[in-house]
């Protein structure tokens, strides 16, 4: 049995402890609210930019817009996977990888050719006990403050040039979408080919317009895939934000109540070993009294 001492040191311990995921929920609160409005504003910008190209690209014939339709080929994939650099959020990181991981597995029997790009460390950290050869690059920082748009506009413009070198021929973009503090959504988004919402409703209802395009069509599509590449990164790495943070404060919370709970089985255990010590004491006082 642990001495009193002990017992002392490790409540002391927990209680400090307890400080800290106390005021890391509180921080995590603080952020998530400011993260989830940027989330929420993002989402309707990027659905908009997704429907504008859909309408394009339904009476749009030409090959030449490759982001809209791929090589032709799906041997060679580039998994983009957005997780954070830091820890203390619960499940958000390994959901994530493990998503990630099982497309991987899932190609890789099928004969098919696997790039990652990791967007954060912990991303890194978890595939690369498998899969560290297939991990070309790791982009850390995307995340640590509020993310950007020009970042995100990087990391699509290398991506749109490993495309046209011929690096990979279909791109799939893993993040956590927001949901609620309690839950998020693994989201597996393909960004080339770029897959387009359904648009059958409103392509029938305007079969019968004739629309004329200054520029042309194809120069529209052509400046506006690049541009919704970025703002499909960016809008994910907003809801990957917000989950991260949803997550990390759900996970304090729960620390908080576990050394609460901790507290108070240790305390019980203190109290009980120190009255046992007591009693312990008088019966030695008593017996040597009477033996007097």
């Amino acid at each position: 049995m642990a001495s009193l001492k002990d017992l002392k040191n490790r409540i002391k311990s927990v209680k400090s402890t307890q400080k800290i995921t106390k005021a890391m929920k509180m921080v995590a609160a603080a952020k998530l609210r400011k993260a989830q409005e940027r989330a929420e504003e993002s989402r309707p910008y990027s659905a908009k930019m997704s429907e504008i190209i859909s309408s394009l690209a339904a009476n749009f014939s030409s090959d030449k817009a490759n982001l809209l339709t791929g090589t032709g080929s799906s041997r060679k994939h580039l998994l983009v996977v957005a997780t954070s650099s830091r820890g203390l959020c619960g499940g958000f990181n390994s959901s994530i990888s493990r998503a990630a991981n099982a497309k991987i597995n899932q190609l890789l029997a099928q004969g098919k050719e696997v790039k990652i790009l990791c967007l954060g460390r912990k991303g890194y950290d978890s595939l690369k006990r498998n899969h560290k050869n297939r991990i070309i690059d790791v982009v850390e920082g995307l995340q640590r403050g509020a993310v950007e748009y020009n970042a995100a506009a990087e990391v699509a413009n290398r991506i749109i040039d490993m495309f046209e070198k011929g690096e990979f021929d279909v791109a799939t973009f893993y993040f956590n979408k927001f949901k609620s503090a309690i839950s998020q959504i693994v989201t597996a988004q393909q960004l080339i080919p770029l897959e387009l919402p359904a648009n059958e409703n409103k392509a029938a209802d305007k079969s019968s317009a004739v629309f004329e395009f200054e520029p042309s069509e194809e120069q529209i599509l052509e400046s506006l895939l690049p541009k919704n590449m970025a703002v499909q990164l960016y809008s994910g790495l907003l809801e990957n934000q917000a989950s991260e943070q949803g997550a990390r404060m759900t996970a304090m919370d729960n620390a908080t109540r576990n050394a609460g709970e901790m507290i108070g089985k240790l305390t019980l255990v203190y109290n009980r070993t120190r009255q046992a010590a007591i009693t312990k004491e008088l019966i030695e006082i008593i017996s040597g009294a009477e033996a007097i």
